[in-house]
């Protein structure tokens, strides 16, 4: 047995192609020297975009969008494995096996086209495709380079409950799977290749974990395997202190905390599944974020502690596409069970709540939601408000779509004082106006919320005010009896 064992994941653009799951391929052929390897996998990218596309075209009776989606998914993935796999024999199975998934796919889009009805357990089984394509893709990929790589449906390892499009893992029941299904294969020297993105309830019925999900499919298998670290392949060299588009000057961090992470991910960085930390952080098996198309950069490493900072201030980070919604007026003060209301409204909707603020005096209680949420959960906060608003005791609810939310994250914001100070300052000397403001007690941010189109110049002027496109070397620091020393 190898002392070392790794969950590397590949994300949809690091097996978008022929020649990028050769590479992913290669960088795993390069690690089973001295490790053991699991592998896990995304569709290729864009291929589950189109299979959700698809089942709802063909909800709306298109009996054709699956046979088209079908046609298209086969020529794409022929042109693949035609790149891929030299030996004729291999070739012909994997093109039928391939086959026959696209098959299954396009049935079911035929029954919701005849039914006119697209069940959750339906558009799981349909979204899932493309995972099922790509990990056979990379299993033959290495067995071509002397690995003998085997796919695995994560329908076999990986227990969920019931919850259709985003379900949770049963973790007991996972770790069970994983000692029957994967560590006999590993003690064989073989490297599982595991379908990202799902998994399956205790009695077999496929479920998925949330778009983007296949992170999360990574890290459940590396807690459940206690796997000495998981590796996330995708197509930038880290995590970044800021998004590149609008700062420039942004550069890779070494380190950062489980906190710190999450926080990026709730709040608009795209690097991570924001679900991805939970099964590792408390076992703390560290995740690294690397960059398949340029393999020989170290990455960003997520650990419990991260790398203390010297500043407190780690990145700057923002959301767009959100919507600011109200519930005010002057008779709300006092009245109770409007806040109650108001978030069970929310929920009805089924909208994620991303930020909340109300004043102190009680006239508004303001929160934001992802716009495309916004004119189901206005209409579902009218209808629980319809007494109040008739009687005028909740005078308006409004929403304001051009916004931005835009957070400061750093783990030793909490023991730094002047941290808001410095924030609201810089903002106060470039004119920006700020509309909302929420901080946690945890205080690993402080988010606030401006119009949509000062979003970038925001981001820009506090990556500025904190020095965070400075060399690492200049600011990175380690904790030594309590105390922050620069190294």
């Amino acid at each position: 047995m190898k002392e070392k064992l790794q969950v590397m994941k590949f994300g949809g653009t690091s097996v978008g192609n022929a020649a990028c799951i050769q590479r992913a391929a290669e960088i795993i052929a390069a690690s089973v020297r001295d490790s053991e390897v699991v592998a896990v996998v995304s569709a290729m990218s864009g291929v589950t975009n189109r299979l959700v596309e698809t089942a709802h075209q063909s909800e709306t009776g298109d009996a054709t969008a699956g046979e088209e989606l079908a046609t298209l998914l086969c020529k794409q993935h022929a042109e693949a494995i035609e790149t891929l796999v030299r030996d004729h024999s291999k070739r012909a199975d994997l093109t039928s096996e391939t086959e026959r998934i696209i098959e299954e796919m396009a049935s079911l889009c035929r029954g919701t086209a005849l039914l006119h009805e697209l069940t959750p357990r339906a558009l799981d089984s349909i979204a899932s495709a493309g995972e099922r394509l790509s990990a056979r893709l990379l299993a033959t990929a290495l067995v071509e380079l002397g690995v003998p790589g085997v796919a695995v449906e994560a329908t076999e390892v990986i227990v969920t409950d019931g919850s259709y499009g985003q379900a949770e893992p049963l973790m007991d029941e996972t770790r069970e799977r994983v000692s029957q299904r994967l560590l006999p294969l590993l003690g064989e020297g073989a490297v599982p290749v595991v379908t990202g993105f799902t998994g399956a309830t205790p009695a077999g019925k496929l479920t998925t974990l949330g778009r983007g999900g296949s992170d999360y499919s990574a890290t459940i298998l590396g807690a459940a395997l206690n796997a000495s670290e998981v590796v996330i392949w995708t197509d930038v060299d880290g995590v970044l202190s800021a998004d590149p588009r609008l700062v420039p000057e942004a550069r890779t961090l070494s380190e950062i905390s489980y906190n710190e992470a999450a926080e990026l991910a709730y709040f608009g960085a795209k690097v991570l599944h924001p679900k991805t930390l939970r099964p590792v952080a408390e076992a703390g098996i560290p995740v690294w974020i690397r960059n398949s198309f340029a393999p020989q950069q170290p990455g960003t490493k997520i650990t419990a502690t991260g790398h203390p900072t010297a500043r407190g201030v780690k990145a700057i980070t923002a959301i767009s596409d959100v919507s600011l919604i109200t519930v005010g007026g002057r008779g709300i003060v006092g009245l109770p069970g409007v806040a109650a209301k108001t978030f069970t409204a929310a929920a009805n909707a089924q909208a994620n709540v991303l930020l909340i603020s109300q004043s102190s005096s009680g006239n508004d209680i303001c929160f934001i939601i992802d716009s495309t949420d916004a004119a189901r959960t206005i209409e579902k906060l009218r209808q629980a408000f319809a007494f109040d608003l008739a009687h005028q005791k909740v005078e308006h609810i409004t929403v304001n779509s051009n916004i931005a939310i835009v957070a400061v994250v750093g783990d030793r914001m909490r023991g730094l004082p002047g941290i808001a100070g410095r924030t609201f300052s810089a903002l106060g000397r470039r004119g920006i106006n700020i509309i909302a403001i929420a901080q946690g007690s945890s205080e690993y941010n402080v988010s606030f919320v401006v119009e949509a189109g000062l979003m970038g110049e925001t981001v820009q002027s506090l990556h500025s005010e904190f020095g965070l496109e400075l060399a690492a070397s200049r600011f990175e620091s380690v904790e030594t009896d309590s105390t922050l020393t620069s190294v």
